[in-house]
């Protein structure tokens, strides 16, 4: 990061683009930045590259709202516990007669096992006002619990609710980190793909320069009578074929940086890399080094510390808790109430057993069909997520394997393809010796030259898939 940040005032600049729409008259502009407006060749590094990946990228400020709106989530479930007060007031006068005058004021607290503390104030008048709200002259002070006895005391809404809030807490942080997961890995083989064309590219421009040279050469020899026309001809269209081939290439380079742009921000603006910003290629130890992969002592703990499967464990555990709270509503609704009664709040001795408001509710479904059914659904929605979790965890594994096995052999192909490429340099050269010793044709060095160049071709793809399979693995084992 440091080195980008040093030659940043040579390619700070805004691109402004302005579209007109054919029927409306209104304009819109998109900021571009440009990353190095400079001749010179400069080489962008892959953990440069990433870290502005990591640092800008508005996906990494979305991944952050998924923890947040985890966050907001508890926050909502955990107000099911916070102290309330309810004032209700409620007068009629009609005619000069006061009907009735009702002040009820509550506070009440709730708590974890389905009980609530509540403190009353009760202050009642009026001509017709009903018997049972009689209270004293300054009015009535109770205080006392509620209790849910059968159906809500082990586990009820707002117990569920926060219960399931810190799952939903800890799924959003599994959420967020897969999301940035897939962003470095996406955004790795988007360079990579970068670096594959600027390879090719290379190759092209190494093998065209080499055919001009030949090209030349051969039209000498013509001209001083040592070989025939013929040859220049051959060798003419040998240019021309890797003049095709580069301009091809070109064209692939400027699709893919456009591609690896597409992941490169500065303060909520769009950089796009410049013709002369090429990709660096980066050893297998940096690149397991900046993407975090070590080597695994237990594929098993790392299969569990997957994102995925943490996202899914805190699924399954807030099903769990839905189940749990379907299930007590099998049992019957028994809520009790007592509150002690006393006129004079200020001694705490009036308050006493004499004195007392109590209240019973007993209630239960005869069937109980509506709440086996969701007990059913639940159930379903439980062994759902279970077998989503086993087969994800299944797919991680075979997946973390076939990765090692790619790796492995794409190390062993490389061998092999440097080998191919050095034998057939050297066949190249002897035959171009031969040539000009007349004992060969611009034909056979051109068939030597292109098997030289499709090995470097094919040593090119399996370079860039042995770096894939290292984002594959980065990605597979969710570092």
């Amino acid at each position: 990061m440091s080195r980008i940040r040093s030659f940043a005032p040579t390619w700070v600049c805004l691109l402004m683009l302005f579209t007109g729409l054919a029927q409306q008259t209104e304009a819109f502009s998109v900021e571009k930045q440009t990353l190095l407006d400079s001749t010179q060749i400069v080489a962008l590094s892959f953990e440069e590259y990433l870290g502005y990946v990591k640092k800008y990228h508005p996906l990494m400020k979305q991944a952050n709202l998924r923890l947040t709106q985890g966050e907001a989530k508890l926050l909502k479930a955990r107000g099911g516990f916070d102290p309330k007060i309810a004032v209700d007031y409620d007068r009629k006068k009609f005619k000069g007669t006061e009907y009735y005058d009702i002040l009820n004021a509550t506070f009440k607290i709730p708590t974890w096992y389905g009980l609530d503390f509540k403190a009353k104030f009760e202050e009642n008048t009026g001509k017709y006002l009903d018997p049972s709200l009689t209270v004293p002259e300054g009015g009535l002070y109770s205080a006392g619990v509620s209790i849910s006895l059968a159906q809500g005391l082990l586990i009820n809404e707002r117990m569920a609710a926060l219960k399931k809030g810190r799952f939903f807490l800890q799924q959003s942080k599994a959420d967020r980190d897969l999301l940035l997961n897939n962003l470095v890995f996406d955004a790795s083989i988007a360079y990579f793909k970068w670096l594959e064309a600027a390879n090719e590219l290379k190759i092209y421009e190494n093998f065209s320069e080499n055919t001009r040279t030949r090209l030349a050469a051969v039209k000498r020899s013509v001209e001083e009578g040592d070989i025939a026309a013929i040859d220049s001809i051959e060798a003419r269209i040998s240019l021309r074929n890797r003049n095709l081939n580069l301009e091809a290439a070109k064209l692939k380079i400027k699709k893919a940086s456009l591609k690896a742009s597409n992941y490169l921000w500065i303060n909520d603006i769009p950089l796009i890399l410049e013709e002369n910003v090429r990709p660096r290629q980066p050893s297998v130890k940096v690149l397991e080094t900046v993407l975090t992969i070590r080597q695994m002592d237990d594929e098993r703990d790392v299969v569990a510390e997957h994102p995925k499967i943490k996202s899914l464990d805190a699924k399954i555990e807030g099903l769990k808790v839905s189940r749990n709270l379907k299930r007590n509503k099998l049992l019957p609704k028994v809520d009790l109430e007592y509150n002690f009664l006393s006129a004079d709040a200020d001694r705490l001795a009036s308050f006493s057993a004499a004195n007392y408001k109590a209240y019973v509710n007993v209630s239960v479904p005869i069937f109980l069909r509506k709440e086996r059914g969701d007990v059913k659904l639940a159930d379903f929605k439980l062994q759902d997520a279970k077998f989503a979790r086993r087969a994800k965890q299944l797919s991680l594994k075979n997946k973390i394997d076939a990765v090692y096995a790619e790796i492995s052999s794409l190390d062993t192909q490389g061998g092999l393809i440097k080998n191919l490429i050095d034998d057939y340099a050297t066949m190249v050269n002897a035959e171009e010796r031969k040539f000009f010793m007349g004992e060969s044709s611009v034909f056979l060095i051109n068939s030597r030259e292109q098997k030289l160049l499709n090995a470097q071709l094919k040593e090119n793809v399996l370079l860039i898939k042995r770096l894939n399979a290292t984002a594959e693995l980065f990605k597979a084992i969710g570092r």
